[in-house]
């Protein structure tokens, strides 16, 4: 699932703030803006398994 809200890609250089927008572009500067959410999967999560585990077992 991909975020909607996107910041600024620049905006340490640019800016005193994050700038967060809804577009592709930074509405401040016109810079490029990047997804500001972290990505939700982590390939080296070395409890995963256990977690997955225990989802299927709520299913049950």
């Amino acid at each position: 699932m991909k975020s909607d809200i996107r910041v600024c890609a620049s905006w340490r250089d640019r800016h005193d703030r994050p700038v967060y927008t809804l577009s592709d572009a930074c509405p401040e500067c016109g810079g490029s803006a990047v997804n500001s959410a972290p990505a939700p999967y982590d390939p080296t999560d070395r409890y995963g398994e256990y977690r997955r585990a225990l989802k299927r077992r709520a299913r049950e």
